[in-house]
């Protein structure tokens, strides 16, 4: 089954042919974090006509990429949410508008699943396992006990990581997007330079806000010296990445899961992807996807709209939403 598929949820314009959810033919990305950098973040209403400007590119090459026709497509899909609803609208009417025109289907897929589906991109896994959700904008720890039966176990009661990574980037005047730059200088810093606080929260919980509190009062004590920058990333991210580990664990071990994976732009991070690859050595069998499928892309919409679309008796009146 060949399916051509859209993502537009924030800043990137993708466009993906995946086949039978696994193998992917073409993989286009539009990336707008240089038109957003001046602003220091996204800016919803330019990123959404940023998409606008280029989604017809991005369709065209993705045909080509692939040497597929559109007739040979069996459906198109599209991220419906969560995400900016401004920028959803952009991929949402794309997708239909091409199924309407080659009387294919049209399939909407929820952007979290999606991330949890680029682990079944070029590998074997299968359910069930324990996923660690990690992004901009959520911190899910999720029970998978089938393609399509999902339970959230665990999630975050403040800033998602992605966030306070953003944030405490912006502490030490580092660029944006700041938690890239922040993971680099952290390799070449003393994790065990700072010790930082871990919130004491339930079983089901991750908190940060305290950690970012804790890391903008330690930024203002260097106020007229020299900021040891690369030891305050390592320390921040330890102790950000044991603590989302560590809690991972406990919950797998709760329900009998041996197979962990993470998902989402923030399993990107080298450190988490390190101390995860390390539980392969404690008995757990791990996956993470390939690093250009961590962030958003539309790969792993054409695999969730295999795996695990969003059900509809009339797919076509699926409307954008902006949170889960």
């Amino acid at each position: 089954m060949l399916i051509f598929a859209i993502e537009s949820s924030c800043d990137e314009t993708a466009c993906a042919i995946v086949k039978d959810g696994r193998e992917v033919l073409s993989n286009v990305v539009f990336s707008q974090i240089k038109t957003h950098q001046k602003f220091g973040g996204v800016v919803p209403e330019v990123a959404a006509r940023e998409h606008l400007d280029s989604i017809g590119v991005v369709i065209k090459e993705t045909f080509e990429q692939a040497a597929i026709s559109p007739k040979e497509i069996d459906a198109f899909a599209s991220t419906v949410g969560p995400g900016l609803v401004g920028c959803l609208l952009v991929g949402l009417n794309a997708a239909k508008t091409l199924s309407l025109v080659h009387n294919k289907p049209y399939i909407g897929v929820n952007h979290l699943q999606a991330h949890v589906c680029a682990n079944f991109i070029e590998s074997d896994l299968k359910p069930p396992f324990m996923c660690l959700l990690v992004s901009g904008g959520h911190t899910q720890v999720i029970r998978v006990e089938d393609y399509d039966k999902q339970e959230i176990v665990a999630s975050t009661i403040d800033d998602a990581v992605g966030e306070v990574y953003d944030k405490v980037a912006r502490l030490m005047g580092l660029p944006y997007p700041g938690g890239i730059m922040l993971d680099k200088l952290a390799q070449e810093g003393n994790p065990k330079a700072f010790s930082l606080p871990e919130a004491k929260v339930g079983e089901d919980e991750f908190s940060f806000s305290g950690l970012k509190t804790a890391l903008l009062r330690l930024t203002q004590s260097f106020k007229g010296k020299e900021m040891p920058i690369k030891d305050i990333c390592a320390s921040f991210q330890h102790r950000v990445s044991d603590t989302l580990i560590k809690k991972t664990v406990n919950l797998a071990d709760k329900y009998n899961y041996k197979t962990i994976i993470t998902a989402g732009g923030v399993a990107a991070n080298s450190e988490l992807r390190k101390k995860l690859a390390q539980l392969n050595d404690k008995g757990y069998i791990t996956y993470a996807p390939k690093m250009k499928y961590c962030t958003d892309n539309a790969a792993m919409v054409g695999s969730c709209a295999y795996f695990n679309p969003i059900k509809c008796a009339n797919s076509l009146e699926l409307e954008v939403f902006s949170r889960d």
